[in-house]
């Protein structure tokens, strides 16, 4: 079969990676992809978000699966545009995209289905939501734009003037664009967090291996919130008991909500959960695969990811199983100094070659020049190893996080560090 991937990330490439594994698979290509995946893929000057350029080229190249990695594209209506056409391909319609592209509509889907989520308030004006948070408002608190800012779009505010800052910025600002129409501001929940993410084709729901990520920019979950710094999976908290509570109590009631709401959700559907003293409660939902999560789960996953992808496309997800690889996975991200504000670009990479079999080098913000792979975005490489358990994985990746070089590199030192009493 030949295979298209859309995005140019950490997550595309282990996509890339795991799909090429499948004795299904003839051809892959990546649009637009980055210096990494033109090793295993060819990549295609193509925007993500251009759908007809993108459906040219799928006809064109008699594309037999197309796998969108990104969440802008399926907010766009990407995946419509390809059925319509006959093509197969991973990924909801716009309708169900919309968990993730509107927090607001998340909430709403929510709260309508009984699925446990933090209390929210919904602001479409600024001076409304300011008075809120002087009157209300409780902290620290939570604040979210409304659509998609690249993982970025949240705080976490500690007092008052953290909360207005961040509502200017986002609502008179318009640091994020459209995303600032509206903002939801919410409780904030204690608990560990954890990623989970499945696969459904509407009717089956079958979850992958849990994992967690470091959504903070400095170790100890510091400063501003960033694509992701750093994933592992398993995680030691997430129990068989637990995942029924998650399946029963939240996976399962979205998607037979969205059916009911006369959606059919085909595709990958991520929970970003907090475990609380109270049980499992979501804090945001996403319509694909995690980014930097999809790493650490390809490296542990021993299931062919394409026959797993098709039987979602065709709804026969009840026939599958996943296995996965004992061993823990550890991910560790990479980025140009200054991330996620302004940074330099075209800084030379070097010792990729020099790294141990055991490590997994997934590229994201990279290109090639003059023959030399450089630097092309904030988050450059995702590093990933896996290990008998979490501290080895650990030891193994964060070697080889120092022997690459280049300029002006930063990465966090704790993914996956502190693991006390069965807590992360």
């Amino acid at each position: 079969m030949k295979v298209l991937v859309v995005g140019g990330g950490g997550r595309e490439h282990a996509l890339v990676w795991k799909l090429s594994q499948s004795s299904l698979v003839s051809e892959i290509y990546c649009s637009p992809g980055n210096a990494g995946i033109g090793q295993q893929a060819v990549c295609v000057d193509i925007h993500p978000e251009d759908t007809d350029g993108l459906l040219r080229f799928a006809r064109d190249k008699k594309i037999d699966f197309t796998v969108v990695g990104p969440e802008a594209p399926l907010v766009a209506g990407l995946a419509d545009a390809f059925r319509e056409e006959g093509l197969k391909i991973f990924g909801p319609g716009k309708d169900g995209a919309a968990l993730e592209g509107s927090k607001s509509y998340a909430k709403y889907i929510m709260k309508k289905y009984g699925v446990p989520t933090a209390n929210s308030e919904v602001f479409y004006n600024y001076q409304k939501a300011c008075r809120y948070l002087r009157e209300e408002a409780e902290f620290p608190c939570v604040l979210k734009a409304d659509g998609l800012a690249a993982g970025k779009g949240v705080s976490v505010a500690g007092n008052l003037t953290e909360a207005l800052r961040f509502l200017e910025e986002v609502m008179k600002k318009r640091i994020f664009g459209e995303a600032g129409n509206k903002v939801v501001i919410e409780e904030y929940l204690e608990g560990e967090e954890i990623s989970i993410i499945a696969m459904t084709d509407g009717k089956t729901v079958l979850p992958l291996a849990s994992a967690r990520d470091y959504k903070r920019i400095y170790d100890g979950d510091k400063g501003p919130n960033t694509g992701g710094m750093g994933a592992f999976s398993p995680v030691p908290i997430y129990t068989p008991q637990l995942q029924k509570q998650v399946e029963e109590r939240i996976l399962k009631p979205v998607i037979k909500g969205m059916s009911a709401e006369g959606v059919r959700y085909r595709g990958a559907l991520y929970a970003g959960l907090i475990i609380t003293e109270n049980g499992p409660k979501v804090l945001e939902f996403n319509v694909r695969f995690g980014d930097p999560e999809t790493q650490p789960l390809m490296v542990r996953m021993k299931s062919d990811l394409l026959e797993l992808m098709l039987a979602v496309e065709c709804g026969r997800l009840e026939e599958e199983r996943i296995l996965w690889f004992s061993e823990a996975a550890v991910c560790v991200v990479l980025a140009s100094e200054g991330y996620p504000g302004r940074y330099e670009k075209g800084k030379v990479i070097t010792s990729l070659d020099k790294l141990s079999k055991d490590v997994y080098v997934f590229h994201a913000g990279t290109r090639l020049e003059n023959g030399r792979v450089v630097t092309s975005g904030g988050r450059v490489l995702s590093v990933t190893a896996r290990g008998k358990n979490l501290e080895e994985a650990r030891k193994v990746v964060y070697r080889a996080a120092e022997e690459i070089q280049y300029m002006k590199k930063y990465y966090r030192k704790d993914i996956g560090k502190s693991i006390v009493n069965g807590h992360i």
